[in-house]
C-alpha cells in the first residue's frame, strides 16, 4: 500500500475518533519498542464540504480523494490550493504483565484534537492504539524462544533477537501475558 493510501485511511479514521487513552499497570514491565515516521507535503485539489470529500495531490501529481466524516467541522475553511503538512507516526511497544494467568484480548482507544481557535485552517491531531494481549504458552531459552497465544487463538513463536531480552528470558513464565501495543498518530497542519 503506497504512502498517500495510509494517509486517506488514516484521515478517515481521524475524522471518526474521541479522546481517550490506556492505562499502564505498575506490574508492567517495557520490554522494547519501534516507531517509524512518514511525513507528506502535498496540496489541496478539491473541497466539497457537503460530502465531506477532499481532494489531494497523490506522490505522482495525480489526484487523490480523502472521504472524512462529518465530525470535519472546519472543512468549509479549506481552499484549492492550500499547503497540507502531513505526518503519521506509527510505533509499537511491547510489555510484559508479571501477573501469571491475566486473560488474553484486544483492546482499541482513539481520540483527535481538532484545530483551534487560533489557526483557522482545518487540521489537528488524531491517534489510535490496538492492544493485543498474548499468553506465554512455551519459553525456550536456548533457541531463544517464546510461545504466544493471541486472543485469535492461533499460537506464534517469536525469535527473542535482542542480547539484552534473551538474558531476561530466563525470567519469563508460563501464563504470563505479552502486550503488543500498536500507535499511529496522524498529525495534519495547513497553510495558505
Amino acid at each position: 500500500m503506497n504512502t498517500i493510501q495510509s494517509l486517506a485511511r488514516a484521515v478517515a479514521l481521524a475524522s471518526l475518533i474521541s479522546t481517550a487513552s490506556f492505562a499502564v499497570h505498575a506490574a508492567d514491565v517495557p520490554l522494547g519498542s519501534t516507531a517509524l515516521q512518514t511525513h507528506i507535503i502535498t496540496q489541496v485539489l478539491a473541497v466539497d464540504p457537503a460530502n465531506y470529500q477532499v481532494t489531494v495531490e497523490g506522490p505522482d501529481k495525480s489526484p487523490v480523494p480523502i472521504q472524512l466524516s462529518d465530525k470535519a467541522k472546519a472543512l468549509h475553511n479549506l481552499k484549492i490550493g492550500d499547503k497540507v503538512d502531513i505526518r503519521v507516526t506509527r510505533s509499537i511497544a511491547y510489555v510484559l504483565d508479571t501477573d501469571v494467568n491475566s486473560d488474553r484480548g484486544v483492546s482499541s482507544q482513539t481520540g483527535i484534537t481538532p484545530s483551534n481557535k487560533d489557526n483557522p485552517h482545518t487540521g489537528g491531531e488524531a491517534f489510535r492504539q490496538v492492544k493485543v494481549t498474548s499468553k506465554i504458552t512455551h519459553i525456550d531459552v536456548k533457541k531463544h524462544e517464546v510461545t504466544l497465544l493471541p486472543p485469535e487463538g492461533k499460537v506464534r513463536v517469536v525469535k527473542v533477537e535482542d542480547p539484552e531480552l534473551q538474558a531476561r528470558m530466563k525470567n519469563l513464565k508460563v501464563g504470563q501475558t505479552v502486550d503488543a501495543i500498536f500507535t499511529e498518530v496522524l498529525q495534519i497542519k495547513t497553510s495558505r
